[in-house]
């Protein structure tokens, strides 16, 4: 292991994802029949709750001669057949041999001719290292945890009386859990299931077996009836007014207008986009420093961004995954540097200084 540590990044330097994912799918369990949890369009009549205090401008009455109690909009609602027993939620994962990760090293017009080079020596002795460490196991655990305790059903996982989740792969069942009953904020005392999936990430991650886990988690909503359920919301640049929100799905939209008697539209297959389900499974951060205060895992961001807390962890003080990329050669891929870089890789992105005046590199 080299002491180099590098002044900045070439200007091209990116990384590739280290999973493969699909988006979850929402499913009713009918008796042994399972149909799509569809998503609705359609109007409905509330009441203004718009904050006095807030901008005139952007609530629905602002413009309005007179104050309006009514609140006339148009939504997508994700709702359970009436008959259905449970909901069952079903995504696909592949891990990818991180030897693959640098996809693109590239000097601009200012880096010296040796940067790049010793860059990807630097990045390609750091992974070689990575993938013999057991730090490549702990980060594997825990993405395993965030797999069995429902982490990525998001707010369904609060609503839901009981949810089992199984992993399958290759056809055979490698782990079930109660996923209410694993930890959300620490990573630790792993159960067998736990660790009987770790191992098929870290192998994935090794480049030792490509299989993909089959992931199904089965909720027990605690009653019966046309229930909602929460899949993931899309954003509208210009949203049309009176339009209160769009939900993602999959498959071709109702041809039937929304008017008249045809006032329910069927807009597609509710489901949590892959974003969204990597997003929660990559929330595995607690080495950064302030995890004593905030007391919470945080997904890995190169800058340590939280949407929870609306704030970079890792901005600023030498943490972050810039930083950490110019100093491979002295991470130890077993300290909690050395496993949050290596969460980075697998994450993926874009990691280039572009223009700036410092060139080269320095022995420390």
């Amino acid at each position: 292991m080299s002491d180099t540590e590098f002044k900045k990044l070439p200007g091209v330097l990116s990384f590739q994802r280290g999973i493969v994912i699909t988006d979850a799918l929402f499913y009713n369990e009918i008796g042994e029949e399972l149909t799509p949890v569809p998503v609705l369009r359609h109007g409905i009549r509330g009441t203004q709750n718009v904050n006095k205090k807030g901008d005139a401008e952007t609530s629905t009455s602002g413009s309005a001669a007179r104050e309006e109690v009514s609140n006339i909009q148009t939504t997508d609602t994700a709702k359970t057949d009436p008959n259905a027993s449970a909901v069952i939620v079903r995504f696909s994962i592949r891990f990818l041999d991180l030897k693959n990760a640098l996809f693109a090293c590239a000097p601009s017009k200012g880096d010296d001719d040796t940067l790049v080079g010793e860059l990807r020596q630097s990045v390609d002795g750091f992974i070689q290292r990575a993938k013999s460490d057991q730090g490549v196991d702990e980060i594997a655990s825990r993405y395993a945890r965030n797999i069995l305790n429902g982490r990525w059903l998001w707010r369904n996982r609060l609503v839901a009386r009981k949810i089992t989740i199984s992993v399958v792969v290759a056809g055979k069942n490698v782990g079930e859990a109660d996923a209410q009953s694993i930890p959300l904020p620490t990573f630790d005392n792993y159960s067998d299931a736990e660790k009987a999936v770790a191992k098929f990430i870290a192998d994935g991650l090794r480049g030792h077996d490509s299989a993909a886990l089959e992931v199904t988690a089965r909720m027990d909503l605690g009653m019966q009836g046309a229930m909602e359920i929460f899949c993931s919301q899309n954003y509208l640049e210009d949203k049309p007014r009176g339009f209160a929100r769009s939900l993602y799905c999959l498959g071709r939209t109702d041809a039937k207008k929304a008017d008249g008697k045809d006032a329910i539209r069927v807009m597609g297959h509710a489901a949590l986009r892959d974003q969204k389900v990597a997003n929660a499974l990559r929330t595995i951060d607690t080495w950064y420093p302030e995890y004593g205060i905030f007391n919470r895992p945080i997904p890995i961001e190169p800058n340590g961004a939280s949407l929870d807390a609306q704030k970079f962890f890792r901005k600023g003080k030498k943490l972050s995954a810039f930083d950490l990329a110019k100093r491979l050669n002295t991470l130890d891929p077993g300290s909690p540097e050395g496993m949050f870089m290596t969460a980075s890789l697998i994450r993926g992105g874009v990691f280039s200084d572009g223009e700036k005046s410092e060139k080269g590199k320095k022995e420390s």
